[in-house]
């Protein structure tokens, strides 16, 4: 008999669920959230606080590596000018005479070469431009003067020459600028 009680309860509820959907939909509900509570929850605030002390910790050592490229940059253009004033230093050592004066002026001839060629490893390069056409951009005109020895408007002479320390103008040359002779010149 108990079974046949069972067996009508069952009856009832399965007639209730299908007359009632909200009853199904109740029911459904329950049971997606009891998965749900079983599956662990990741826990997203402390990813968020790992990631945030990671990029911290990036920002910091960006910081310090760039302070340490600002202050040691020059280095190893700073040792390659040591160099250069030992050699100076070397042949201001020794005494200039009439016998050795054609060879101190080659040793400060190759003085200068291995000066510019330590610049020019590090990027500052000499502009040529005697002869050349004048360029505001480049050049600094101190004077004219009347020539036939190049057009109007080239250099003559050069008392700076201009530099670039890698494609950018650091300083300007300061030059003659050739202008046309007159009949009184």
């Amino acid at each position: 008999m108990s079974e046949s009680k069972n067996q009508s309860e069952e009856e009832k509820a399965g007639q209730a669920i299908k007359e009632d959907p909200e009853q199904i939909e109740e029911t459904s509900e329950a049971a997606a959230e009891s998965v749900v509570s079983e599956i662990p929850k990741p826990d997203y605030e402390k990813d968020y606080l790992y990631l945030r002390a990671e990029f911290e910790n990036f920002k910091k050592q960006s910081i310090k590596e760039r302070s340490q490229l600002l202050k040691y940059g020059a280095e190893r253009l700073a040792v390659d000018l040591l160099e250069t004033i030992d050699v100076f230093k070397s042949a201001l050592e020794n005494e200039v005479t009439a016998d050795n004066f054609e060879e101190f002026v080659k040793g400060v001839q190759l003085t200068e070469q291995h000066l510019r060629s330590s610049l020019e490893r590090h990027g500052i390069k000499e502009i040529p431009c005697k002869g050349e056409a004048f360029d505001p951009n480049k050049h600094e005109a101190l004077s004219s003067i009347a020539t036939d020895e190049v057009p109007p408007g080239h250099i003559v002479q050069v008392f700076k020459a201009p530099f670039t320390y890698h494609e950018k103008l650091i300083r300007p040359g300061q030059v003659v600028v050739a202008k046309e002779k007159t009949l009184k010149e």
